[in-house]
């Protein structure tokens, strides 16, 4: 009985069995949310909010028609992956129209076919590009510009579904959870990111997923420990809880995520070490004695056996096309090379090493200077967002009509809602107070996870040159930290403020959304039009 009833407490949140059930801590009546949707409705409310942020993220998805910042790379990456098998270098300048222009001027105007034979040394694994590759088959190859951009729309689409139900199994609360996919659907970096063929998109949509299949883990496990507690023999021995399929489908996402940068080996290590520490606190609550040593430090020891091969084996498949091309970059270096490198190694793993050795060297010492360098701390509060196309028009098209006698630019700027992200900064710190204050709460993890992966590691790299936009990994947990502390409230609050807390934010920040949208999404504006939203002198 003693395990039953632990085990039944375990279905409440922890604060909840603090307080009574009824009651708060701080005296107040607990507002009790509404039966849970039908799955249907809740499924038919998720595809709603999906589709808005779809609409934001593929109209006009060809604009602008021009290789936007890093697209140089990654675009025409993909398209010679597609043709070739493997990324190929392209010429410093062409001829087109009679003049000596960059390729990008041509490959924007559908001329896509002027790269070299020779092999180019990529800095990141294959599989974003990959991804990409894929859009440009579907959609009818580089010469349409939505086609190279089509990848990372759909990942900024699935990333609004996934997170939707990630907070759904979080909070309990439809409002919430809709709430945070709209959020996420009317965020600038994530409209920008999905409109732009870069890779940081793919990995944000990798992690979310596999980060979702470890929360649903920790369902299956709770729902196993429950199970036990009405067999006979539920005290003599802890079932087993460390093997199930959602780890293996999140270390397969996780070594893809790995497979577009490196920065997914954080995500593997963090997202496994709040999984296992999940496990282990069930079996504590759960009233198993020496529960850190014999389920907890056992479970993560069973974990890791069968995660981290998987992990490493489906970060390895990404490089497939490397290893069959035998004209890939370095492919023949251990050959070229006698007695250099891992010697013990056969000779295309030597290769493979080395290649791997030059990657790590670039990105570890990476420190050119650049306009929009930012520091990784101030990703959080977007200080210096990146400008990844700014140009003069001529003629006054669009909004521009209405001030004729002005300046007609276009724009894309990767700059968060501002209110979004400073909001979710706060709500970080505050949600950690509030789960001290309950004195453990297991879902203050799941916020705290992306900025321990997604951020956190960035600051051993403070020289390095990196980019602001790179915070798009951090979106989702910036919203799940607004979500904690919502539902804070709907718990310690009646409805009436609860609700109307809830409404300012989705006001305040639509309508800052629709403020800034043209500057998103390259929609021609009078100059002082743009001028208006670099709130901040870093913005320019």
């Amino acid at each position: 009985m003693r395990f039953a009833h632990a085990m039944l407490a375990m279905t409440q949140p922890r604060h909840e069995r603090r307080a009574g059930g009824v009651h708060s801590a701080m005296g107040r009546a607990s507002y009790t949310p509404a039966p849970p949707l039908p799955p249907l409705v809740s499924w038919g409310w998720t595809f709603i909010v999906a589709l808005f942020g779809a609409l934001l993220r593929i109209i006009r998805l060809g604009e602008p028609r021009a290789v936007v910042f890093d697209e140089t790379y990654y675009v025409k990456d993909a398209w010679t992956m597609l043709n070739t098998g493997e990324p190929r270098n392209w010429p410093e300048s062409v001829t087109y129209s009679g003049k000596s222009v960059s390729p990008n001027i041509p490959f924007a105007d559908g001329d896509v076919n002027g790269w070299l034979d020779t092999a180019e040394y990529v800095v990141h694994p294959p599989m974003g590009k990959w991804f990409i590759a894929w859009g440009l088959n579907l959609f009818g190859g580089a010469q349409h510009v939505y086609a190279w951009r089509i990848a990372t729309a759909v990942a900024g689409v699935a990333a609004i579904v996934i997170l939707i139900r990630l907070a759904l199994r979080l909070f309990h609360t439809m409002p919430i959870a809709l709430g945070a996919g709209f959020l996420m659907a009317i965020d600038g970096v994530g409209i920008v990111m999905s409109r732009t063929g870069l890779l940081d998109n793919f990995i944000m949509v990798l992690a979310l997923g596999a980060f979702m299949l470890l929360v649903m883990h920790r369902d299956w496990a709770r729902a196993r420990l429950l199970a036990a507690a009405g067999a006979e023999e539920a005290t003599a021995k802890p079932p087993q809880i460390a093997c199930s399929w959602y780890r293996v489908g999140a270390a397969v996402l996780l070594g893809l995520t790995t497979g577009v940068k490196w920065s997914g080996t954080y995500f593997f290590a963090v997202f496994c070490v709040i999984s296992v520490l999940w496990d282990a606190w069930q079996y504590h609550e759960a009233g198993y004695a020496r529960w850190f040593l014999n389920a907890g430090l056992g479970t993560g020891l069973l974990t890791a056996l069968y995660m981290v091969p998987i992990y490493a084996l489906s970060y390895l498949a990404t490089w497939i096309g490397w290893f069959i091309h035998p004209d890939s970059y370095m492919h023949d270096w251990a050959l070229q090379h006698p007695g250099e490198g891992v010697t013990w190694l056969p000779a295309t793993l030597r290769s493979f090493v080395e290649y791997h050795r030059e990657m790590w060297q670039f990105h570890t010492t990476l420190d050119a200077p650049h306009d929009y360098k930012a520091n990784p701390l101030t990703w959080p509060l977007q200080i210096r967002p990146t400008s990844f196309y700014w140009e003069k028009l001529d003629g006054h098209p669009g909004m521009c009509s209405l001030a004729p006698h002005s300046q007609c630019v276009s724009a894309v700027t990767s700059l968060g809602n501002p209110i979004i992200w400073w909001l979710g900064s706060l709500c970080a710190v505050v949600a950690v107070g509030i789960a001290l204050w309950r004195h453990g709460d297991w879902r203050i993890w799941a916020v705290l996870a992306g900025f321990l992966a997604g951020w956190l590691p960035w600051a051993q790299y403070l020289h390095r040159t990196t980019f602001t936009f790179y915070s798009i990994v951090l979106l989702p947990w910036i919203i799940l930290a607004i979500c904690y502390v919502l539902d804070w409230i709907r718990e310690t609050c009646t409805p009436a403020p609860w609700h109307a807390t809830l409404c300012c934010v989705l006001v305040v920040t639509t309508l800052v959304s629709i403020f800034f949208y043209p500057i998103w999404t390259a929609l021609p504006v009078p100059y002082e039009f743009w001028l208006s939203h670099m709130w901040l002198d870093s913005w320019i």
